[in-house]
This record gives C-alpha cells, structure tokens and sequence, in this order.
C-alpha cells in the first residue's frame, strides 16, 4: 500500500456532469479506492488533477 496523502481538502460534492467531486477532482472510484493504490497509481491520478481541474473551471462537461 502506498504512502502518498490523499488529495482531499473536505469538500465532498459530486458534479453531476463530470462527475467529478469540486473539491478534490477525483472520481468516485478514485476515491474509493485510494486507499488500496500504490504511489505510482496515486501519482497517476494527482498528476491529472490540475488539468481536470482547469477543465472544469472552463466548464467543460466531459472530463477524462
């Protein structure tokens, strides 16, 4: 299991088009199963945040 801390900053709402939660920009199986991804996985995911995150503010609807 890996050591890399969650992205999480406590605000847990899911956009209903993307998906994605507007707090941390990860999806639902991101999130449930962060805890069972190695660093590589995590590193995976934390990578695309800022990307996923700029998206969302620029109101694109279909975030991958």
């Amino acid at each position: 299991m890996g050591t890399m801390k969650s992205p999480c900053i406590k605000i847990c709402q899911i956009d209903q088009v993307s998906r994605l939660c507007t707090g941390c920009f990860r999806t639902l199986d991101e999130i449930a199963s962060w805890s069972s991804f190695d660093d590589t996985q995590r590193q995976a995911i934390m990578n695309s945040l800022d990307t996923r995150r700029m998206r969302f503010s620029a109101g694109e609807a279909a975030l991958t």
